[in-house]
């Protein structure tokens, strides 16, 4: 009875204590606050697994294998929250299935300027337009690498994220692609192709079947071994979104991500409108509508993502054909205690 007690208090902690402490700082300012902090946590391993257990209680199990990779569960966290890979250990210990880093560019760049990041709390929304800020393949790829060489590579399957550098012309982007890949190459359990944030000139284009498999093709002739996945947009037309599943299958790709964020901001007040991909509950309906248009054209694995909040959501996911889930604003406005509902 104590314990249930204990794991109950804990889970309230962050909506009571922690988020409302976060929310009073610029949303990416807290952002930063909780990636330092997570980063300085997953250096202490030893910590982390009873303070985990005390926080999130019997650690979820629904083992799941998708793409050849054995998952302890479905639910995975997005990338867009840990760009550099600095808190893998972290994540690991809040109990998430899998993580996804990135997206990390074969450039370092610092993404587009401040204020970029904007909650919308009535909505359970976040819009950013940040850009890839990230350290670059090659920073990425140290960190990680000594993380395997040190023995603190967390148990649960890393999947990498890559998208186009912004000086990288769209001619150049598959070699730009294969330039990330060869840095980060063996480091992650599979591979995703990002050309579908809204936040880098010109990227969207790139979901253009030609481009695409332009994209596809350079890496497929790196020898490129681990799962190959494509992230998609929740705003392409039905036929494009079956161009790109046709693409899929012809090249034999692992599966896809549905989806990435949405131009579509009908749900938030004009007033309080921002430039930039809008995410959380209000993608709902968009990336439901696009994981069952994929799941009509092919059964390759599908990871949805994009506005599962709750159990329904989750449930509502799975039942239209997906094979895990990722979550991101959910995590921001919910904290550790959202796995728990999405599994229940």
């Amino acid at each position: 009875m104590c314990s249930l007690w204990l794991i109950a208090f804990f889970m309230n902690l962050y909506k009571t204590i922690c988020r409302p402490l976060f929310f009073k700082l610029d949303a990416e300012r807290a952002h930063e606050v909780v990636m330092e902090s997570l980063k300085i946590a997953s250096t202490f391993p030893w910590l982390l697994r009873p303070l985990s257990d005390l926080i999130c209680g019997r650690r979820p199990s629904a083992p799941c294998r998708v793409a050849g990779i054995d998952f302890p569960h479905p639910i995975g966290l997005a990338a867009g929250m840990d760009k550099n890979g600095v808190a893998l250990a972290a994540w690991e210990a809040l109990g998430f299935g899998f993580i996804e880093v990135g997206t990390i560019t074969a450039h370092a760049q610092p993404g587009n300027p401040k204020p970029r990041l904007f909650r919308f709390p009535e909505q359970e929304a976040l819009i950013n337009r940040l850009g890839f800020n990230n350290e670059g393949a090659a920073a990425v790829a140290r960190r990680l690498t000594l993380l395997k060489e040190k023995g603190c590579w967390p148990r649960i399957p890393v999947g990498i994220n890559i998208g186009k550098s912004r000086v990288t012309p769209a001619a150049e982007a598959a070699q730009d692609y294969l330039a990330s890949y060869r840095q980060l190459r063996e480091l992650g359990d599979y591979y995703v192709i990002n050309v579908s944030s809204p936040n880098t000139p010109g990227l969207r284009d790139l979901q253009a079947k030609e481009a695409l498999s332009t994209i596809v093709k350079t890496l497929r002739d790196a020898e490129i071994t681990q799962p190959l996945f494509v992230k998609v947009a929740p705003d392409l037309a039905e036929e494009d979104l079956i161009a790109i599943v046709q693409l899929a299958e012809e090249e034999k790709l692992a599966g896809l991500i549905a989806t990435n964020t949405t131009l579509d901001h009908q749900s938030i007040p004009s007033a309080l409108d921002q430039t930039g991909g809008l995410s959380g509950a209000p993608l709902r309906a968009r990336s439901l509508q696009a994981l069952k248009v994929i799941r009509t054209h092919t059964q390759l694995p599908i990871i949805a993502s994009g506005g599962i909040t709750d159990a329904a959501t989750a449930s509502e996911r799975l039942s239209a054909g997906a094979s895990l889930l990722q979550v991101y604003t959910a995590f921001v406005y919910q904290g550790p205690a959202i796995l728990r509902k999405l599994l229940s």
